[in-house]
Protein backbone atom coordinates (compact mmCIF):
# COMPACT_ATOMS: atom_id res chain seq x y z
CA UNK A 1 0.00 0.00 0.00
CA UNK A 2 1.49 3.72 -1.25
CA UNK A 3 2.48 5.92 2.01
CA UNK A 4 -0.49 8.47 1.98
CA UNK A 5 1.08 12.09 1.10
CA UNK A 6 2.04 14.54 3.89
CA UNK A 7 -1.12 16.75 3.67
CA UNK A 8 -3.27 13.63 3.37
CA UNK A 9 -1.08 12.38 6.67
CA UNK A 10 -2.10 16.04 8.70
CA UNK A 11 -5.71 15.77 7.49
CA UNK A 12 -6.01 12.19 8.63
CA UNK A 13 -4.10 12.73 11.95
CA UNK A 14 -5.46 15.56 12.74
CA UNK A 15 -8.86 14.83 14.66
CA UNK A 16 -6.75 12.09 16.54
CA UNK A 17 -4.31 14.70 17.75
CA UNK A 18 -6.96 17.34 18.36
CA UNK A 19 -8.62 14.83 20.40
CA UNK A 20 -5.34 13.96 22.91
CA UNK A 21 -4.51 18.53 22.95
CA UNK A 22 -8.26 19.15 23.48
CA UNK A 23 -8.54 16.91 26.43
CA UNK A 24 -6.17 18.36 28.57
CA UNK A 25 -7.45 21.95 27.96
CA UNK A 26 -5.68 23.39 24.85
CA UNK A 27 -6.36 23.80 21.35
CA UNK A 28 -4.77 22.40 18.43
CA UNK A 29 -3.28 25.36 16.14
CA UNK A 30 -1.60 23.68 13.36
CA UNK A 31 -0.96 20.11 12.09
CA UNK A 32 2.46 19.71 9.99
CA UNK A 33 3.65 16.10 8.96
CA UNK A 34 6.72 15.70 5.98
CA UNK A 35 8.98 13.61 5.51
CA UNK A 36 12.52 14.10 7.67
CA UNK A 37 15.28 11.36 6.11
CA UNK A 38 13.80 8.24 7.17
CA UNK A 39 11.30 9.56 9.69
CA UNK A 40 8.08 11.04 9.44
CA UNK A 41 8.14 14.68 11.51
CA UNK A 42 4.83 15.34 13.09
CA UNK A 43 4.65 18.99 13.90
CA UNK A 44 1.98 20.30 16.28
CA UNK A 45 1.27 23.69 16.88
CA UNK A 46 -1.03 24.41 20.48
CA UNK A 47 -2.33 27.13 22.14
CA UNK A 48 -4.94 28.43 25.01
CA UNK A 49 -6.47 31.54 26.53
CA UNK A 50 -3.83 31.21 29.03
CA UNK A 51 -0.83 30.68 27.09
CA UNK A 52 1.56 27.71 26.84
CA UNK A 53 4.22 26.96 29.29
CA UNK A 54 6.64 24.15 29.47
CA UNK A 55 5.33 21.97 31.53
CA UNK A 56 2.27 22.74 29.33
CA UNK A 57 4.65 21.21 26.46
CA UNK A 58 5.93 18.29 28.10
CA UNK A 59 2.34 16.80 29.36
CA UNK A 60 0.80 17.72 25.94
CA UNK A 61 3.65 16.11 24.36
CA UNK A 62 3.28 12.79 26.27
CA UNK A 63 -0.24 13.15 25.46
CA UNK A 64 -0.21 13.12 21.39
CA UNK A 65 3.06 10.73 21.86
CA UNK A 66 0.43 8.00 23.15
CA UNK A 67 -2.05 8.67 20.39
CA UNK A 68 0.08 8.53 17.66
CA UNK A 69 1.35 5.48 18.78
CA UNK A 70 -1.63 3.73 18.03
CA UNK A 71 -1.36 5.16 14.37
CA UNK A 72 1.93 3.45 13.81
CA UNK A 73 -0.14 2.07 10.63
CA UNK A 74 -0.75 5.65 8.93
CA UNK A 75 2.58 7.00 10.33
CA UNK A 76 4.12 4.31 8.51
CA UNK A 77 7.45 3.49 10.74
CA UNK A 78 9.43 5.78 13.37
CA UNK A 79 8.66 9.38 13.52
CA UNK A 80 9.82 12.70 15.36
CA UNK A 81 7.45 14.75 17.23
CA UNK A 82 7.98 18.24 17.84
CA UNK A 83 5.04 20.21 20.00
CA UNK A 84 5.16 24.15 20.06
CA UNK A 85 3.77 27.28 20.97
CA UNK A 86 2.42 29.66 18.02
CA UNK A 87 5.12 32.30 17.36
CA UNK A 88 4.71 35.95 18.12
CA UNK A 89 4.10 36.62 14.43
CA UNK A 90 1.31 34.26 13.80
CA UNK A 91 -1.91 35.86 12.25
CA UNK A 92 -5.09 36.67 14.05
CA UNK A 93 -7.48 34.69 11.94
CA UNK A 94 -9.97 33.72 14.75
CA UNK A 95 -11.68 35.30 17.62
CA UNK A 96 -9.56 33.29 19.90
CA UNK A 97 -6.14 34.94 19.28
CA UNK A 98 -8.08 38.16 19.28
CA UNK A 99 -8.84 37.32 22.30
CA UNK A 100 -5.34 36.19 23.55
CA UNK A 101 -3.78 39.38 21.83
CA UNK A 102 -5.55 41.36 24.78
CA UNK A 103 -3.84 44.95 25.74
CA UNK A 104 -1.19 44.05 22.96
CA UNK A 105 -0.41 45.94 20.15
CA UNK A 106 -1.56 44.95 16.67
CA UNK A 107 -0.53 45.63 12.98
CA UNK A 108 -4.22 45.48 10.92
CA UNK A 109 -3.85 45.25 7.03
CA UNK A 110 -7.90 46.17 6.87
CA UNK A 111 -9.65 44.50 3.71
CA UNK A 112 -9.58 47.85 1.86
CA UNK A 113 -5.78 47.68 1.56
CA UNK A 114 -4.87 50.53 4.46
CA UNK A 115 -2.78 49.78 7.57
CA UNK A 116 -2.91 50.65 10.79
CA UNK A 117 -1.15 50.12 14.63
CA UNK A 118 -3.64 49.86 17.48
CA UNK A 119 -4.05 48.37 21.16
CA UNK A 120 -6.15 44.91 21.10
CA UNK A 121 -9.08 45.21 23.97
CA UNK A 122 -12.11 43.37 24.42
CA UNK A 123 -12.93 40.66 21.85
CA UNK A 124 -15.72 39.06 20.87
CA UNK A 125 -16.79 36.43 18.15
CA UNK A 126 -17.63 39.02 15.55
CA UNK A 127 -15.18 41.45 16.47
CA UNK A 128 -12.69 43.45 18.91
CA UNK A 129 -12.16 46.77 20.41
CA UNK A 130 -9.37 48.12 19.37
CA UNK A 131 -7.72 51.74 20.06
CA UNK A 132 -7.05 53.55 16.72
CA UNK A 133 -5.38 56.93 16.48
CA UNK A 134 -6.50 57.47 20.09
CA UNK A 135 -10.04 56.18 19.96
CA UNK A 136 -11.36 53.04 20.89
CA UNK A 137 -13.02 51.44 17.60
CA UNK A 138 -15.11 48.40 17.10
CA UNK A 139 -13.68 46.22 14.72
CA UNK A 140 -15.36 43.79 12.73
CA UNK A 141 -13.39 40.48 12.00
CA UNK A 142 -14.87 40.99 8.45
CA UNK A 143 -13.07 43.92 7.77
CA UNK A 144 -9.61 42.59 8.64
CA UNK A 145 -7.43 41.03 6.01
CA UNK A 146 -4.12 40.68 7.84
CA UNK A 147 -3.65 41.25 11.80
CA UNK A 148 -0.90 40.08 13.72
CA UNK A 149 0.94 41.09 16.98
CA UNK A 150 3.76 43.58 17.26
CA UNK A 151 6.44 42.60 18.87
CA UNK A 152 7.03 45.49 22.30
CA UNK A 153 9.55 45.58 24.94
CA UNK A 154 8.42 48.48 26.42
CA UNK A 155 5.13 48.76 28.98
CA UNK A 156 2.29 49.78 27.63
CA UNK A 157 1.41 53.82 28.20
CA UNK A 158 -1.03 53.96 31.02
CA UNK A 159 -3.03 56.01 29.02
CA UNK A 160 -3.70 53.47 26.56
CA UNK A 161 -4.69 50.70 28.95
CA UNK A 162 -6.87 53.31 30.82
CA UNK A 163 -8.81 53.66 27.03
CA UNK A 164 -9.35 50.15 26.91
CA UNK A 165 -10.65 49.65 30.21
CA UNK A 166 -7.74 47.82 31.77
CA UNK A 167 -6.11 49.88 34.61
CA UNK A 168 -2.04 50.45 35.16
CA UNK A 169 -1.73 47.16 37.44
CA UNK A 170 -3.00 44.85 34.22
CA UNK A 171 -0.74 42.52 32.39
CA UNK A 172 0.01 43.69 28.88
CA UNK A 173 1.76 40.52 27.84
CA UNK A 174 4.73 42.67 27.21
CA UNK A 175 7.45 40.21 25.09
CA UNK A 176 11.29 39.50 26.65
CA UNK A 177 13.03 37.77 24.07
CA UNK A 178 12.92 34.62 25.88
CA UNK A 179 9.29 34.69 26.09
CA UNK A 180 8.09 34.63 22.35
CA UNK A 181 7.78 31.59 21.68
CA UNK A 182 7.31 29.12 25.15
CA UNK A 183 8.67 25.43 24.23
CA UNK A 184 10.40 22.40 25.79
CA UNK A 185 13.64 23.13 24.00
CA UNK A 186 14.01 25.96 26.54
CA UNK A 187 15.08 28.60 23.89
CA UNK A 188 12.75 30.39 21.51
CA UNK A 189 12.24 28.66 18.34
CA UNK A 190 12.58 25.68 19.53
CA UNK A 191 10.03 22.50 20.46
CA UNK A 192 10.17 19.62 22.38
CA UNK A 193 11.16 16.50 20.08
CA UNK A 194 10.28 13.25 21.01
CA UNK A 195 11.72 10.51 18.50
CA UNK A 196 9.67 7.43 18.28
Amino acid sequence: MPRPLPGQLSAGLRPTVERAVSSIGFDLEEIDVRQAGRRTLVRVVVDADSGVGLDDIAALSRSVSAELDEQDAMLGGPYTLEVTSPGVDRPLTAPRHWRRAHLRQVEITFADGHTAAGRVGAAGEESARVLLDGAVRDVPYADVQRAVVRVEFRTPPEGELRALGAGPAADPGVDSADDEDRTAGGSAGEGAEEQR
